[in-house]
């Protein structure tokens, strides 16, 4: 099957290009969100399974644009002029180890963004059977991104990746990777939202985090959806503005994971989540014109940028209580 578009050579300067650019915007928020999980934190009060996903996750892009940018060089300067069909057959070629090494990294940057999407629905959850569904998914994409790259790997200098027998693996990890996604965001904002629905009636005030974090919740998942869907649009219609898409989907992914920390942790800065008993109504209490009472207290807890709940019914005065932003 042939492609349609623009040329491969174009679209490969194209795509090294605007994955730079994004890269180094991945680059400052990678910086902004080791600030979010050390600012005012003890060594040991670090949450390190969230650390190491954001390193990981900054390591990938790092090695991605990487193979990129040697790519391009080969593509555009080594093999100019020796390589038949020149820098168009040459990006073409799938059988070229880089084009292998690119697409590897892809698979393991779409896994663990999505993996972590699905940690975030089972700690707010609190239960293994919500995430039942994205969980299969998930697998379903592992299983179907190796097919892919193992298709790949076993190509022909003929093979071109829209033929039929690559294009069904390629398009089945695409449609489940945007389903897992879906379901799992949708989830995760739903859980949120109920929870400060019902613990609105009993709260001191209507001023809440959950909304912002909610927001930031759907924006990445829109981000990091919208630019799914345009390569798989793309990658059926047989364009090759699938390959940038592709390039750009990686950093963006990280971007996506970033985002979520830093504007919880900005929130936390600019927000004071402990609440005290005032003067006057401690001295009212003590006149014993106001009497105390016993209340459900529901208690939030911020881990990773997500939001854990639970309730307790305490004789003490109404507290928030505040948590370093080493807990996310």
């Amino acid at each position: 099957m042939t492609s349609s578009g623009i040329p491969l050579d174009s679209a490969n300067v194209l795509s090294t290009s605007l994955e730079c650019i994004l890269y180094g915007f991945s680059v400052l928020m990678f910086m902004g969100t080791v600030w979010a999980l050390t600012y005012k934190c003890r060594m040991q009060d670090i949450n390190r399974p969230i650390s190491v996903v954001a390193i990981m996750l900054f390591l990938i892009s790092t090695a991605h644009i990487v193979v990129d940018i040697l790519r391009a060089e080969e593509g555009l300067v080594t093999y100019r002029d020796t390589f038949p069909g020149g820098p168009a057959g040459f990006f073409g070629d799938i059988t070229q180890k880089s084009y292998a090494t690119k697409h590897a990294l892809y698979l393991l940057q779409t896994l663990l963004a999505d993996g972590v999407v699905i940690y975030r629905c089972f700690v707010v959850w609190q239960t293994v059977w919500v995430i039942i569904i994205p969980s299969l998914l998930w697998c379903g994409s592992v299983v179907t991104g190796v097919a892919a790259n193992y298709y790949i790997a076993q190509a022909s200098s003929s093979t071109v990746i829209f033929t039929k027998s690559l294009a069904q693996w390629i398009t089945a990890f695409v449609v489940l990777t945007i389903v897992t996604n879906f379901l799992s965001s949708g989830l995760l904002a739903y859980r949120i939202w109920v929870i400060d629905h019902n613990s609105s009636t009993i709260r001191a005030t209507k001023r809440t985090m959950m909304p912002t974090v909610v927001r930031v919740l759907m924006d990445a998942a829109a981000l990091y959806s919208a630019t799914l869907v345009t390569t798989l649009i793309c990658f059926l219609c047989s364009n090759n503005g699938e390959m940038v898409l592709v390039d750009m989907a990686v950093p963006i992914m990280a971007i996506a994971f970033y985002m979520v920390l830093i504007r919880i942790a900005i929130t936390r800065q600019t927000r004071s989540c402990l609440s005290t008993v005032p003067s006057r109504t401690a001295s009212e209490m003590e006149q014993g014109k106001l009497r105390p009472f016993q209340a459900r207290i529901c208690q939030l807890t911020l881990k990773d940028g997500v939001s854990s709940y639970g309730t307790g019914s305490e004789d003490r005065p109404s507290t928030c209580n505040a948590e370093s932003p080493c807990q996310m």
